[in-house]
Order: structure tokens, then C-alpha cells, then sequence
């Protein structure tokens, strides 16, 4: 299997227990690849996408690339097993669902965050569900948020689950 030393990626949100919400712009399966194949994953935005729980700043969802052969299903059973809405993703350049480099369709899962207290259980429930490829979520990869300011400062947040 092919290692990594290290991955660098920016993010939609990350919480303080390092969980994080990727694919705004459609590649979270890629991403997530190369920080699986990473012995670090550092993460680097500006500080306010760090929120105390996800879902209070990145307000458009959790991106789900999904089978176009099973949106349809798809998308009912995630309301069905974890609530909220789950709306496909539009494009702006052209008419229709935006398409991942897989040829996928993305789904975007609205909820409300007071009522999501595990991301890893989150993020099982999805994958388990037939016709998703792949979540926005990323749970337990990151090592290092580096936050900027707009003044040029730098936070360092090490997350102490992952040791060095």
C-alpha cells in the first residue's frame, strides 16, 4: 500500500475534536484517499472554519457522493435513518447534478447539529448505506489544524487522539 508521509488539505469546518467536513468542492473521496494514505494529515484554514461542533459555521451539509443509479433511494434512506434533508447538488456552470470525477452525483445532508453527538457513528451509518461511494466527513485523520488569522498569525491545534 502506498504511504505518505505527510498530507496537506484545507477544509470546510473542523471541530474541536478534530473531526472535519470536506468536499465543498466535490473531491472529498479523493481527499480522503490521499489523507488515509498519509502517516499525517495537517489540515490548514482560516480559523473561522473551526467551530466547537460541525455544522455551526459550513451551513450547506455534509457532502455524500453517491452512485447516480441509486440517488434517488439514497437520499430517502439517509433522512430515514439519521433526519434532516438531503438535497442533490446543483450545478452552477451547467444544468443538472454536479458530477465527481467518478461520474457520481453529490448529495448534501442538512442537520442539525445539536443532535449529532458521534461522527464516527454518523459517518458508519452513511457508508452503510447502499449506493454512497463516499462522505464529507472525516473523522479521527486529522493530526494538525494550522488556522490563520487576518492579521497573519498561525494557531497551531495538535490533536492529542493522534500522537506523533
Amino acid at each position: 500500500m502506498l504511504k505518505l508521509d505527510l498530507a496537506i488539505d484545507g477544509a470546510d469546518e473542523i471541530d474541536a475534536q478534530f473531526n472535519c467536513i470536506k468536499g465543498g468542492g466535490g473531491c472529498q473521496t479523493q481527499e480522503k484517499l490521499v489523507a488515509f494514505c498519509a502517516k499525517k494529515f495537517i489540515v490548514v484554514a482560516d480559523e473561522k472554519k473551526w467551530s466547537e461542533s460541525l455544522g455551526t459555521k459550513w451551513k450547506k451539509g455534509i457532502p455524500i457522493e453517491v452512485m447516480q443509479i441509486a440517488y434517488k433511494v439514497t437520499q430517502k434512506e439517509i433522512v430515514k435513518q439519521l433526519g434532516g434533508e438531503v438535497v442533490v447538488r446543483e450545478g452552477t456552470e451547467k444544468v443538472g447534478p454536479v458530477l465527481t470525477d467518478q461520474g457520481n452525483f453529490i448529495l448534501d445532508w442538512q442537520f442539525d447539529p445539536s443532535k449529532i453527538s458521534n461522527w464516527a457513528d454518523v459517518n458508519r451509518t452513511l457508508k452503510m448505506i447502499p449506493g454512497v461511494v463516499e462522505t464529507g466527513l472525516f473523522v479521527n485523520m486529522i493530526y494538525k489544524a494550522y488556522l490563520g488569522n487576518s492579521e497573519g498569525q498561525v494557531e497551531v491545534k495538535s490533536n492529542p487522539a493522534i500522537s506523533a
